[in-house]
């Protein structure tokens, strides 16, 4: 009985000091995760999977409340299929999860990535510095014996379905605000009732395509992300829709409509705060993804920039000839 305690306790012993050695399982030091990409309007929230890459996925997705279908509503455009998650120990089945960390069926032994990492000049890691170092845990009757091994990626423990690897490929796009432009832009005074070019410069990462992939072992996705419209938001109650990312206006084009993008203000901005319109520029990504599994979908986000339009009021003014200081007026701020 008392060697049975003995055994129990020093299982336990062993179970704790790895655990304190290792820490949390999957999680990489703060110096080590990426930097996140700017957060999408809407409800996302921040998640990291365990080799340290950080992205904005939505709250339903990680709090896995996302139905397929809502009363009245469509079915959703993707179907998914969640590999099965089979662990095994020679051919006997294994809790996928236990505090030693995530079973891996390859390595035969649960896995933890070890944090903080070892000096690349430890044997441990081959003469690799990329990848990472694991601890590989396993019972031996009643005591755990340890190894420290190298992985190139990440491991086959955890088996995540495609959704959550789409969000980590769109977060490797780092997607960013449009790059707006306006003519008049900043600084300049636009006229009532006359054009104003909208436009917005085009770059991977504000405009697209863009095209990033996720894996783990046995399952990876494939996504590419363009701008299908930009939303401008006038700031006068109108709203313009571009299919494209609008023409560059140069004096040549002097007083002539955008041939693609463009307004008109009927009213000065002379009453409004800073004298100015306020206009949104809302950039309407389309995302689509595959899997290798068959799946696949598509996903929209947004990102958005701001800027402001200055609008006057050409006013004819009589000039006395000899009078000096006598200037044309305008009738904005």
């Amino acid at each position: 009985m008392l060697k049975l305690i003995a055994r129990s306790l020093a299982g336990l012993l062993i179970s704790a000091l790895i655990l304190t050695a290792l820490g949390f399982a999957g999680t990489a030091s703060a110096g080590e995760k990426k930097k996140m990409p700017p957060k999408p309007d809407g409800d996302y929230v921040p998640f990291c999977t365990p080799n340290g890459h950080c992205y904005w996925a939505p709250r339903t997705v990680v709090d896995g409340t996302d139905d397929t279908t809502k009363p009245g509503g469509k079915p959703a455009e993707s179907t998914i299929r969640t590999p099965e998650r089979i662990c095994l120990l020679g051919g006997a089945a294994r809790p996928c999860t236990s505090n030693l960390g995530n079973w891996s069926n390859s390595q035969q032994c649960y896995l933890q990535r070890v944090a903080p990492q070892p000096l690349h000049s430890d044997p441990v890691w081959q003469g690799h510095t990329d990848g990472a170092i694991w601890a590989c845990v396993h019972e031996e009757e009643t005591r755990f014996v340890t190894r420290w091994i190298w992985l190139p990626g990440r491991p086959d423990t955890v088996v995540v379905d495609p959704m959550t690897l789409v969000y980590e490929a769109i977060g490797e796009m780092y997607l960013s605000p449009p790059l707006i432009k306006t003519a008049p832009g900043p600084g300049q005074i636009g006229l009532v009732n006359m054009p104003v070019w909208l436009w917005v410069t085009k770059t991977e990462n504000t405009w697209g395509p863009i095209v990033r992939s996720a894996g783990v072992p046995g399952l990876s996705v494939t996504a590419t992300a363009r701008v299908k419209a930009i939303n401008w938001s006038m700031g006068d109650g109108k709203t313009v829709r571009c299919e494209g990312p609008g023409t560059p206006y140069s004096k040549a084009m002097g007083v002539q409509n955008s041939p693609t993008c463009g307004h008109r203000y009927t009213k000065t901005s002379h009453k409004l705060a800073n004298c100015k319109y306020p206009v949104t520029a809302v950039a309407q990504w389309d995302i689509t993804w595959t899997s290798t599994l068959g799946d696949g979908g598509q996903i929209s986000m947004t990102q958005q920039a701001a800027t402001q339009v200055r609008i006057g009021e050409a006013v004819p003014v009589l000039v006395d000839p000899n009078d000096n200081d006598a200037t044309a007026a305008n009738s904005a701020c």
